[in-house]
């Protein structure tokens, strides 16, 4: 059966490329391949034709990934320029998967039209859509449309939200599958104003968010009770931050990663952290917050790939 350099492609494939460079964290092994697709048509054909016991991994921007040490094995896919197309008409916007999802807030907000929660959340529309984001009560599954995906067997499908079946921080995406494009509906409003909301908005994330420091987002989820749709449910609130803050692990270190000062919930790699150190101190914090609440935090950063070789 064909491995990924035995498929004719248009776009390119690089061979053990290193993967620290492509992540917010900076951290991790190579990809034992890594295909970066022309466009649709290129993805389609390479996955139709690569042999179907090759895995395959679909990266963003690495906003909210932690790759282990040791790498990832099989066919890593990030897509690039020929995904990242905006185009606003008749209060629907839509978007490539590779497009930032700060831009597509502020395309939207030139043509009047809301989307303004996408203006703080770090990454692109695909991995939006795949893990349901969300910021200031907003939720993609609020206004998703429809995405187009293709399957691991190279198939270009259609999914509706009731496909996709969102929940909180995540969704039923199939293993393998590769979203390329979606689409939303956004209520008109004023772009002066949308642009002074999304103003706003920056400065209050920058205000209580390490920003400026070397982090993947929130770390792990909040520990509440939610709607299938992402909802909040107010009289079970909790929030991650607290939680950790009264486990006494603010500011807790491992090796070179630190649960950051400024907001607990985030997860730094503070000095020259190996993955192994943000995932292990990850995992110290969970234990720390279990044994003083009874409460189990989940992971929002997702973490993938094999650890170091002893």
């Amino acid at each position: 059966m064909p491995q990924p350099d035995d498929v004719e492609i248009r776009g390119t494939l690089t061979r053990n490329r290193p993967l620290d460079s492509l992540t917010w964290l900076r951290v991790g092994g190579p990809a034992e391949w890594l295909f970066q697709p022309a466009d649709r048509e290129d993805l389609c054909d390479f996955l139709a034709a690569l042999d179907a016991d090759v895995p395959v991994f679909p990266m963003g921007v690495g906003s909210n990934l932690i790759v282990r040490d040791g790498g990832i094995r099989g066919v890593v896919i990030r897509l690039g320029r020929g995904f990242n197309q905006i185009s606003c008409d008749d209060g629907i916007v839509t978007a490539g998967a590779a497009a930032l999802d700060a831009h597509v807030a502020r395309k939207a907000a030139e043509a009047g039209l809301d989307l303004t929660f996408l203006r703080t959340i770090p990454g692109a529309v695909g991995g939006a859509v795949r893990m349901n984001a969300g910021c200031y009560g907003a939720y993609v599954a609020d206004h998703l449309i429809e995405a187009e995906a293709v399957t691991r067997e190279g198939n270009l499908v259609r999914l509706t939200p009731e496909m996709l079946e969102f929940e909180y921080r995540s969704t039923q995406l199939p293993s393998g599958w590769v979203i390329v494009s979606a689409r939303f509906r956004a209520a008109p409003d004023d772009p002066d104003a949308l642009a002074v909301r999304m103003t706003e908005q920056v400065a209050r994330r920058d205000a209580t968010q390490p920003t400026k420091d070397r982090s993947a987002g929130s770390t792990f989820r909040n520990p509440a009770g939610f709607s299938s749709t992402g909802k909040a449910d107010d009289s079970q609130d909790l929030k991650a931050w607290k939680v950790i803050d009264d486990a006494g692990m603010r500011g807790a270190w491992l090796g070179g990663a630190q649960m950051s000062e400024k907001h607990s919930n985030f997860l730094l790699n503070a000095e020259n952290a190996t993955a192994a150190d943000l995932e292990g101190l990850g995992e110290k914090v969970r234990k720390k917050v279990y044994q003083n609440s009874g409460i189990e935090l989940e992971w929002e950063i997702m973490r993938v790939g094999e650890p170091a070789p002893e």
